[in-house]
């Protein structure tokens, strides 16, 4: 088995669009399901396969993101170019973190339009990508 993607509900799907592909995504494909609702399908161009989904009911209303999902991580090449790009479409990625010191791994936060938390991820130089067990160990 493996993960197929990640699924958000939002509220106003041009919106979100708009901010997702800021952020670098581009659509994949698009479902349309009647009555107003729509899924599209997103990944980042070097991405093999879907990696985010939005969904739009527009009859539910306002998403309430609630106290249940924490964030998204997105791993990236280089945090300060990312942050000067995303910056420059109109985004507002919070300030560079060293959660895990000096020599550990570069964050950076930002919120989309319904309130989802993205964690951007700059590993150290040599940490291969992804996270494996070797970083638990």
């Amino acid at each position: 088995m493996k993960t197929l993607f990640v699924s958000y509900r939002v509220t106003d799907l041009d919106r979100s669009l708009d901010f997702y592909t800021a952020l670098g995504y581009a659509e994949l494909g698009r479902v349309n399901g009647g009555d107003g609702n729509h899924l599209v399908i997103l990944k980042f161009p070097d991405e093999p396969a879907a990696s985010l989904e939005l969904v739009h009911r527009p009859v539910g209303g306002r998403v309430d993101v609630g106290s249940g999902f924490d964030h998204l991580a997105i791993q990236v090449d280089t945090l300060a170019a990312t942050l000067e790009r995303l910056t420059d479409a109109g985004l507002e990625p919070g300030p560079v973190q060293h959660p895990g010191g000096p020599h550990g791994p570069k964050t950076s936060w930002l919120t989309d339009p319904d309130g989802y938390r993205i964690e951007l991820v700059e590993w150290p130089s040599g940490h291969p990508d992804g996270i494996t067990a070797a970083d638990f160990s």
